[in-house]
């Protein structure tokens, strides 16, 4: 009988201990565990260790909730204006509930892939050639509002979804690089244009500036030349008004100045003048002076109105000598 406890006990510790090693669950970090009993799901065991009651209940399904990287594979796509394009992309998603992803769906990868070829194909099929190739950021947040609320009943939350790659046929990229050539050709051609009118209206500034400062320095010379002649007259009045005030007291000595003055001048004149060919001067300074004396004397009877004694007084000692008149030549 002892023999036959001691195997009885022994096979109930083998079972005990059986039953503990079913019961516990160690679930790795990022991940969760379904616990079914008899085939129906009751709870999820979240990461650590995890109790389950033996031969009752068992782990239905082990679910990754990191975030994974689904790879959409190239498709061809007709754009609203009958362009045919090649697009590829990739999508990143995380499960959120797990008992939804383990039981709402079946094969869980492979529906998120065909939701989101499906949906590329509804979105960028209502867009043109050009909005597709040049709004990529709006194709995506079209396709992650689409794709992310098709995908919420299974628990799974999409992250992102990125176009990689879209690709036009070759004469559709001819194309382009013949219309974008011809549209850098047009702008540099405007710019060329621009350029030209800027150069000459600067051009014509310039010459508007350069002819109002020379015709400022027009008016300030003759500003200039009229003060000039101004004064040159005023000294000339000046000048005049003092031999006429000597002349009048009786000074002969001035009229003597005023008219050898002028007469001085005058020969200048003569011998300047391009028409003049010969010119008959007195030989000698003594001549000259001579002359002048003459006409000292008769602007003295003119004047005076009688001798020199009567007009000047007592005779004075002139600084010129006298000479006796020359005959005219």
């Amino acid at each position: 009988m002892f023999e036959g406890a001691g195997i009885a006990v022994i096979i109930l510790l083998a079972v005990v201990l059986f039953g503990l090693l079913r019961s516990i669950r160690m679930v790795p970090q990022g991940s969760n565990y379904t616990v079914e009993r008899f085939g129906r799901y009751i709870r999820t065991l979240p990461p650590g260790l995890g109790i389950i009651v033996p031969f009752f209940d068992r782990v239905g399904h082990k679910l990754s909730m990191m975030e994974r990287v689904l790879d959409v594979p190239s498709q061809e796509v007709i754009t609203r204006d009958n362009a045919m394009v090649k697009v590829d992309g990739v999508a990143f998603f995380q499960v959120v509930e797990a008992a939804k992803a383990a039981y709402e769906v079946q094969n869980l990868e492979h529906a998120i892939l065909n939701l989101v070829m499906t949906n590329i194909r509804t979105v960028m099929g209502s867009m043109d050639l050009d909005s597709l190739l040049s709004q990529r950021d709006e194709i995506n947040h079209r396709l992650l509002g689409v794709v992310d609320q098709a995908a919420t009943p299974w628990g799974i939350k999409m992250n992102r979804i990125e176009i990689k790659d879209i690709s036009p046929p070759r004469d559709l990229v001819d194309a382009m690089a013949r219309q974008m050539k011809a549209e850098r050709d047009k702008r540099a051609t405007v710019l060329e244009a621009e350029g030209q009118r800027q150069s000459q209206i600067l051009r014509a500034e310039g010459e508007k500036q350069s002819v109002v400062l020379e015709a400022e320095g027009r008016r300030e010379a003759a500003f200039r030349d009229a003060e000039a002649r101004e004064r040159a007259a005023e000294a000339e009045a000046k000048a005049t008004l003092m031999v006429s005030e000597a002349i009048a007291s009786g000074n002969i000595q001035a009229i003597n100045y005023f008219v050898a003055n002028n007469y001085v001048k005058a020969l200048e004149a003569l011998a300047a003048a391009p028409n003049q060919k010969v010119l008959m001067l007195p030989l000698e300074a003594t001549s000259l002076m001579g002359s002048l004396t003459g006409i000292a004397e008769i602007a003295r009877e003119t004047f005076g109105g009688g001798s020199s004694d009567q007009v000047a007084g007592p005779k004075k000692k002139s600084s010129v000598p006298s000479v006796p008149h020359q005959p005219k030549a």
